[in-house]
């Protein structure tokens, strides 16, 4: 995309007059990092750092039919959701059972409801819940993208702490939120304990027209800012997904590892894909991978195992664990524990299959 056609977060100057490497990412001009991507992610795993993700979507759910609505176009159950503020991920389907897209929903209110959806497939999103709910009859189901928002993801065991101290008087109104759970301060601020990184935080969901000066508050404090780089690093050491590489619209839940996301429980919930997954299932292993020898894995390298080939979805160098993991879709009846190996530029090194995640909280859970 060239760079007139990129598009912009209210933090965007920001980022600039910081120094960061800005990259074309899913037609948004955004931050890979602002020196150096370890000492971002490291910043996250023991202390605090945080991330713009404006160019994620909010998009509000909202009428009579929301709760009917959405049981229908999302894989996982909403009626799981019956505290206010709760939240739930699941993966979005088309009717041959592919992932649209994989998004969190916040419940507020049977009428109420919120998601968040990735950048590069929001205006898919949109156009898709737009056609579904105009199937639902008029006013039952209105879908409103919140273009006028922006979001900060401020991660790490001290990111609460950090948080609070910016902004004293969220502490006696987010002190109590559990993991997965929102709460709104006001109309168009809201905090959520979620995030992308494997550690605790918020994601701190406020009008465009603040977040420079929160950012900047926040920085002020010490806390690191850190770029998509670092993001990668640490989704992949937590076992986190990244849509476009683990999934797309051909790939079904269980072919990602999301079977976990998909909810079969209600025999009568008629949701978008379960005829598809039920009686034409695609089937294959989805596993953690860590590399033996020197050398970093990529999405697309071929791995070798006694059942047959796969390959790496996501790869990178893992700062915490100091070698090479990743995800790889593999022949179904492979195991934690086999050994493999993957092509590196034309050689076969040894690798080593491993159940999700790699990193836990900041604790190693390969080695």
């Amino acid at each position: 995309m060239s760079s007139e056609n990129l598009q912009f977060t209210p933090l965007h100057d920001t980022h600039v007059s910081l120094g960061a490497k800005m990259v074309d990412f899913g037609g948004w001009d955004m931050p890979v990092s602002y020196g150096s991507q370890i000492e971002e992610h490291h910043a996250v795993r023991n202390a605090v750092g945080m991330f713009d993700v404006s160019h994620m979507l909010n998009i509000d759910v909202s009428g009579a039919g929301s709760f009917d609505f959405l049981r229908h176009v999302l894989a996982n159950d909403v009626a799981r959701l019956t505290v206010p503020g709760k939240a739930l991920y699941s993966c979005m389907l088309n009717p041959e059972g592919g992932v649209i897209d994989d998004l969190i929903v916040y419940f507020f209110a049977p009428d109420n409801w919120r998601l968040v959806v990735n950048a590069g497939r929001a205006g898919v999103d949109v156009a898709w819940l737009q056609a579904q709910a105009q199937q639902e009859g008029p006013g039952q189901v209105v879908i409103t993208p919140r273009h006028d928002l922006a979001m900060i993801a401020v991660q790490g065991p001290h990111a609460r702490e950090k948080v609070w101290n910016v902004r004293s008087g969220l502490k006696t109104q987010t002190e109590s939120l559990t993991p997965f759970t929102a709460v709104f301060i006001e109309p168009d601020f809201m905090v959520a304990r979620t995030g992308y990184t494997g550690e605790d935080g918020f994601e701190i969901v406020m009008p465009a027209t603040q977040v420079v000066a929160f950012w900047n508050d926040l920085l002020a404090q010490g806390v690191k800012p850190c770029g998509l780089g670092a993001r990668d690093t640490l989704r992949l050491e937590a076992g986190m997904n990244l849509y476009g590489q683990d999934m797309d619209e051909t790939i079904q839940p269980a072919q990602a590892g999301l079977a976990w996301t998909v909810s079969f429980k209600d025999e009568a919930r008629d949701f978008i894909g379960r005829q598809a997954i039920s009686q034409d299932p695609k089937r294959n292993a989805f596993m953690g991978i860590k590399l033996n020898e020197r050398g970093v894995m990529r999405s697309h390298m071929k791995v070798r195992t006694e059942l047959g080939e796969g390959e790496i979805t996501s790869g990178t160098m893992s700062p915490t664990l100091g070698f090479s993991i990743g995800f790889a879709r593999l022949p179904e009846g492979v195991q934690a524990g086999d050994p493999v190996q993957v092509e590196l530029r034309g050689k076969w090194l040894p690798a080593t299959l491993c159940a999700l995640p790699f990193v836990r909280h900041g604790k190693p859970l390969v080695s």
